[in-house]
C-alpha cells in the first residue's frame, strides 16, 4: 500500500453535519479511504434527510433516496448530546479524530462545548471543518432554496417571460461542499508540515457568490444587471440554445467560435447563414440571436437526434442531447460513476460516486458500503476504533 493511500486510510472523520453539504464532504473522504463515523441526533430519528422521501418510497424505512445521495461508506451512531453519557462519547471520538465535520449554529456549538478553541486544547491535530450559512454574526438558518435566491441564481434562472426558478438540485450546498473539500485538503497539507490542526469555515452564501463567475463580472466589470434569458447565453450565440429534432428529441448547441458556426451551418444545410452579415461574427450573432435561433430551428428539425449529433461530433462542433435521468445513466461514462451495494434487508441499492477525477499515483478510490441504518451497533463501532 502506498504512503498516500495509508495517509487517507488512517484518517478518522467525525461527522455531525446534516442534510447535504457537510455529509457530501464526509462521503468524499470515505471514498478516499478515511473512516467516517456519522453522529446522528437520536432525539429526532437521525439525519433529517432520512425522512425526505418520494411518494414511491417505503415509509417504514429509515433510509431515503435523498439520504443515500451523500452517505455511502459511513458508520452511524445515534447520540443524544443533551445526555452526559452520549456527550462524553462524542468528546472521546473527537479526542482521537483527525477531522470534525459539522454545521452547528454558532450558539449551539458554544453551548455544547464544541468550538474549535475548546476542542483544540484536547486535540491539537484536529481539523474542524464547518458549513455556515451567512457570516458568523448572522443567525439566519441556511437552506439551499433560500441561498439560491439570496445569491442571484433563482433570479437568473428561467424563461424571460416566466418567474424566477430554483435549480432542481441543491446547487449552493454542492458548491459549499467543494469549497470545504479544497480547504480541508490544504489544511491536511499544512498539518503534515506543522503537526497542527486548524479551523475551517465555508459559507453557503459566499460559496454561491463565488460561483456567479461571468454573471458577476457582467455586473462588476460592465455595470450590467443580468436578467433571465432562458437557456441562451448573454454573450455567446448560439450557445445553450435548445432545438427539437425530427424524432421529437432535443439537442443543445454550444458554439464558441466562428469556425464552429461555419461547420454547423454546412452540416444542417444552411451554409448561406455563415456569410449572412447578421451572423458572421459572435457579436453579430448575439445581436441577432432570436432570428438566428428561428432559422436554425427550421433546419435542425429535419434531422434525427442521433444522426445529427453523430455528424456534429465528427466535425468537432459542440452539441449534445438533452437527456432525462434514465437516459443519462444509460451512457457508459455515467455507469462508471455508480456505486452498487446491498442493504441489510436484501434490497439492492445504487448511488453516485463522490469522486469523478483521475486519482493521483499511489491513491485509488475506495468501493463504498451502502448508507448505514440508524440502528448500527454502537459498541461494535467504538470498539473498532479503540474506545
Amino acid at each position: 500500500m502506498s504512503t498516500l493511500q495509508k495517509f487517507f486510510e488512517n484518517l478518522l472523520v467525525i461527522e455531525t453535519a446534516t442534510i447535504l453539504a457537510g455529509p457530501s464532504v464526509g462521503m468524499f473522504l470515505a471514498e478516499l479511504g478515511a473512516t467516517v463515523i456519522k453522529i446522528e441526533n437520536a432525539k429526532i430519528g437521525g439525519d433529517t434527510t432520512r425522512s425526505w422521501k418520494l411518494k414511491s418510497e417505503d415509509p417504514e424505512s429509515d433510509i431515503s433516496a435523498y439520504f443515500t445521495s451523500v452517505n455511502w461508506g459511513k458508520q452511524s451512531i445515534a447520540l443524544n448530546l443533551s445526555d452526559p453519557t452520549d456527550k462524553q462519547i462524542l468528546t472521546a471520538l473527537l479526542d482521537k479524530a483527525d477531522i470534525f465535520l459539522q454545521n452547528f449554529r454558532p450558539d449551539l456549538q458554544a453551548r455544547l462545548g464544541l468550538t474549535y478553541a475548546a476542542l483544540s486544547q484536547r486535540n491539537q491535530r484536529l481539523i474542524s471543518a464547518q458549513i455556515i450559512a451567512y457570516e458568523e454574526q448572522d443567525p439566519r438558518p441556511g437552506f439551499d432554496a433560500v441561498m439560491q435566491a439570496e445569491t442571484g441564481f433563482t433570479y437568473l434562472n428561467g424563461q424571460p417571460d416566466g418567474p424566477p426558478t430554483k435549480m432542481p438540485v441543491a446547487l449552493i450546498d454542492v458548491l459549499a461542499a467543494h469549497q470545504l473539500k479544497e480547504a480541508l485538503l490544504l489544511a491536511l497539507m499544512e498539518r503534515t508540515l506543522t503537526g497542527q490542526g486548524s479551523e475551517l469555515k465555508a459559507s453557503l452564501f459566499q460559496s454561491g457568490i463565488s460561483a456567479l463567475v461571468n454573471q458577476a463580472a457582467n455586473y462588476l466589470a460592465a455595470d450590467f444587471v443580468p436578467a433571465r434569458i432562458g437557456s441562451d447565453h448573454p454573450s455567446i450565440s448560439p450557445y445553450g440554445s435548445i432545438y427539437q429534432t425530427a424524432d421529437s428529441e432535443q439537442i443543445i448547441l454550444a458554439i464558441g467560435t466562428d469556425p464552429q458556426f461555419v461547420q454547423l451551418c454546412h452540416i444542417v444545410g444552411c451554409a448561406e447563414l455563415a456569410t449572412d452579415p447578421r451572423f458572421q461574427s459572435n457579436v453579430q450573432r448575439v445581436a441577432n440571436n432570436v432570428a438566428l435561433k428561428d432559422l436554425l430551428a427550421e433546419r435542425i428539425k429535419l434531422y434525427s437526434r442521433a444522426d445529427l449529433l453523430t455528424q456534429l461530433g465528427a466535425a468537432s462542433v459542440p452539441a449534445g442531447a438533452v437527456r432525462a435521468m434514465d437516459d443519462v445513466f444509460a451512457q457508459p461514462a455515467a455507469q462508471e460513476m455508480i456505486h452498487h451495494g446491498q442493504l441489510a434487508d436484501g434490497r439492492t441499492i445504487r448511488g453516485v460516486r463522490a469522486i469523478s477525477f483521475a486519482m493521483p499515483v499511489g491513491l485509488s478510490a475506495k468501493t463504498l458500503t451502502p448508507p448505514p441504518r440508524l440502528d448500527q451497533d454502537r459498541a461494535e463501532i467504538l470498539a473498532r476504533i479503540g474506545l
